[in-house]
Order: structure tokens, then sequence, then C-alpha cells
């Protein structure tokens, strides 16, 4: 096999090595991937990469962002195997995209603060993306996304031609509103109703989230860890008084959580 090592590699030697992994002399499970099985791998480095920003962790975001990139280089070379395109167009497009986008940058135009540089690159995006409505605009945005960070988008998008509130009240009160229907589903014992209102309840939540301008997602997630934290603790306490929670009434493990909540 021809590779040498070295102390430091760069991006054509991680190129290299991404074709000898997919050749015949390569790795077998290499060569078994496709799009679709190396799919996931692409969502979890990146989650991975997000979580090492949130710890302000350099060295592991150096680390992740290396696997990020791992799985864009594999994916090129499953595109350069089929003759569509390499990662040399992968680099060319995105290049291509910058500049375009930065008119004010690499053009003549102008944009006197960062609410302008976005409305021009709202506008440069409609155009070359063909889109002449705003409902194509909504469509655009990605379905594979996270569904509180999708709506929280789509809504971004809707309220830019006017399609809004015009303040957090009523938003509030379509929270209200749709907590009522979810009861009236509940009510129903109608399971396709249930989810629709549920859904749309968890729509309206993210609006609120938006006039408050808080990432609903990142909201979401720190609600998440801090009810595992209040959980242990509660756990411990109840360990502590010689418990079993697996015994406890819940008004037994409410009186726990509660005692949890203001340690």
């Amino acid at each position: 096999m021809d590779f040498k090592r070295k102390n430091r590699y760069t991006i054509d030697d991680l190129l290299n090595i991404m074709q000898i992994l997919r050749s015949p002399e390569g790795c077998p499970w290499d060569r078994e991937q496709d799009h679709q099985s190396i799919r996931n791998c692409l969502i979890e480095e990146t989650y991975e990469a997000v979580e090492a920003i949130d710890n302000d962790d350099s060295e592991l975001l150096k680390e992740e962002l290396g696997d990020v990139l791992l799985q864009v280089l594999f994916h090129s070379q499953l595109e350069k195997e089929q003759g569509r395109f390499d990662f040399s167009d992968v680099v060319d497009g995105i290049a291509q995209k910058m500049v375009i986008r930065h008119p004010h940058v690499f053009g003549d135009a102008v944009a006197s603060d960062s609410d302008a540089v976005l409305i021009k690159w709202d506008e440069i995006k409609k155009e070359t993306k063909h889109q002449t409505t705003q409902t194509q605009v909504l469509q655009s945005v990605s379905k594979a996304l996270p569904a509180l960070m999708r709506s929280a988008k789509v809504q971004h998008k809707a309220a830019k031609v006017g399609f809004d509130w015009p303040d957090i009240s009523g938003a509030m009160e379509k929270v209200r509103e749709e907590t009522e229907e979810l009861n009236e589903a509940i009510a129903s014992e109608n399971a396709q109703h249930c989810e629709e209102e549920l859904g749309d309840l968890l729509f309206s939540v993210v609006n609120v989230s938006r006039f408050l301008q808080v990432e609903p997602e990142q909201a979401l997630a720190k609600s998440c860890e801090k009810f595992i934290a209040r959980f242990a603790v509660m756990e411990r306490l109840a360990q502590e008084r010689g418990m079993d929670l697996q015994t406890l009434t819940l008004q037994e493990m409410d009186q726990l959580w509660n005692e949890a909540k203001v340690m």
C-alpha cells in the first residue's frame, strides 16, 4: 500500500486515507457503507461537537470537528466513486456561496450593520434557490431538523412577511387556547386528535420562545438536565432515609422532589 506515516497530516492526506479505506485493500466495514448507513453518524458527530461547544472544551471540540469533517469526506468519497462530485466540488460550492452571499464584502453592496447583512442574505438566498413565494421559503426549512428547531425557523420566516403577533401576549393567549383544545382532545379519547392538538400546543410554545429570543431546543435541553439533576437528589434523599423509590407513593416522591428543588 502506497501510504507514508507522518507526524502531521494535511487535508490532502486525509482525502487519501479516505480513498484507501474505501479501496479493495482498505477496510471491509468502510467499503460496505453508503449514504444511508452512515447518515446517523453525521448527526451524532455534529451533536458531539455541539456538546463540546456547550462545555467550552476546546480540545474536545478540535477532536469532534475532525469527526464531523471525516463524515463530510466520507460522503464526498461515496459521490466521487459514482462520478457525481468530489470534495473539491464541495469546497468550491461553499466558497462560491460565501462570495455570492456577501456582496458587501466581495462586491459593491453596502451593509451598515448585521441586520442589513441578514436581510440581503435572505434576498440572495431566495433568488439563488429560485424561490418565488414565501411558502417555498417555509418548505425549504429542512424536515430533518429537530422539530423544535424547525418550528422556530418556520415561524421566524413566516414572521418576516408580517404573519406574526404584534407582541408576546398574542402568543401566550394561543398557548392557553391550544391547551384547552388538548384538554378537549384528551376528553374525547381520540388518539389521533390528541397527537394533533399536542403538536399544536408545542408549536405555540415555540412561538413564545421566539418572542423571548430563547432557543427552544436549548431551553428544553437545559430542562432535561435540570430534571435529571433533581431526580438524582430525590433518589439520594430516598436512599439516605432507607426508602425505595419503586415502593413510594406519588405523594411521597413529590415531597422528596420538592425538597430536591430547594437544595
